[in-house]
């Protein structure tokens, strides 16, 4: 799998859980990544993430969005 592929995967999988962790539907969650950048984010940022477990990853998009304004 190539590396534009995994990082395309995580970015689907961070987006689910972000919509079911905060009752979000998906596209709900998708508005939100798409306004403030998320999907971006975790491609700047796969570097670091794919060695990190999807829970962190999240976490980690949760303190971002935050850091933006956003409430989730």
């Amino acid at each position: 799998m190539s590396e534009s592929q995994q990082i395309l995967f995580m970015q689907i999988r961070i987006l689910r859980m972000t919509a079911e962790k905060c009752s979000l539907s998906l596209k709900q969650a998708a508005e939100i990544f798409g306004q403030y950048g998320v999907l971006a984010f975790i491609r700047e940022g796969f570097g670091i993430f794919h060695v990190e477990g999807d829970e962190a990853v999240f976490e980690d998009v949760k303190s971002f969005l935050r850091s933006k304004g956003a409430s989730v």
